[in-house]
């Protein structure tokens, strides 16, 4: 009997030590609907599984049996690349993460919402018929290069420690924080069918689709918000490459594709372990 137990506790401790020795970056995809958040702890929860661990909380963060983070947050709305750091790879989150994202975002011309997306309640309706495709094209110009943004006030920026989306839920004041620069790299229209429309977008980090679509709305003498949106790639992860969907949240994929951290980019990210704003 002794025999039996050993032999099946043995690849439950080894699949434990394997995973708690990842170190590195990998990408997932996130679906619409949870949170950032939620999707971390579900991946978490289905690897300790894997790894023979009972009844796991990938909630507690006390005394962690896998260190794990995402950068860059995606909107619950959002779908698309969700960047994983594992071991000493959370470190590198916001150091790798500082490059270029792309998003395909679908807008409606027409209607604002209070969370400049299709969650929010219609605040503003006004017409868009005088808008054509020429129009459009030309405000984009505007928005391209390094520019100024307020970002919304749903969003993950905080106040006191706390989320503004969450204190705007629990009905206090908030005020919007100041417009800040951020860069745009290219910025186009690919379908304009109103009052639908679709931008393919290439930002920085700290930008806000959902305040790039209320300004156009309001540049073009209308207003909008965000009926889809996708991230497409973040850094260097793209969301036909590199993107792992729910039924890959294996050990065995994840070892595929897993990019390392090297001893020198670890050294770099000691300086800089701040997780990366969200930008959507």
């Amino acid at each position: 009997m002794a025999g039996n137990i050993s032999t099946t506790a043995a690849p439950i401790t080894s699949s434990l030590s394997k995973l708690q020795s990842l170190n590195g970056l990998f990408a997932i995809y996130k679906k619409q609907g949870p949170t950032s958040a939620d999707v971390l702890n579900t991946l978490k929860e289905a690897l300790l599984k894997e790894a023979g661990v009972q009844n796991p909380n990938p909630r507690k963060r006390k005394k962690q049996s896998l260190k794990m983070g995402h950068g860059g947050t995606l909107d619950s709305a959002a779908s698309g690349v969700l960047v994983v750091g594992v071991g000493n790879g959370t470190k590198m989150l916001s150091t790798l993460l500082a490059g270029s994202k792309k998003y395909v975002a679908v807008g409606e011309l027409g209607k604002a919402t209070d969370t400049l997306d299709a969650t929010g309640s219609v605040i503003l309706e006004k017409d868009f018929e005088h808008i054509t495709r020429l129009d459009f094209e030309e405000k984009l110009n505007t928005f391209t290069g390094e520019i100024m943004q307020v970002p919304p006030l749903y969003s993950a920026l905080k106040k006191d420690g706390q989320r503004l989306s969450v204190l705007l839920k629990k009905g206090h004041q908030v005020e919007a924080k100041p417009a800040r620069p951020v860069m745009v790299y290219n910025l186009s229209l690919q379908e304009f069918k109103p009052p639908l429309f679709t931008l393919d977008i290439e930002c920085g980090g700290g930008f806000y689709v959902r305040s790039l679509v209320d300004d156009l709305g309001k540049a073009l003498s209308s207003c909008a918000h965000v009926k889809e949106l996708t991230r497409t790639k973040q850094g260097q992860f793209t969301l036909e490459e590199h993107a792992l969907h729910e039924e890959q949240w294996t050990l065995e994929h994840i070892l595929r594709s897993l990019q390392p951290c090297s001893q020198s980019q670890q050294e770099q990210a000691e300086h800089c372990t701040k997780p990366a704003e969200a930008d959507t």
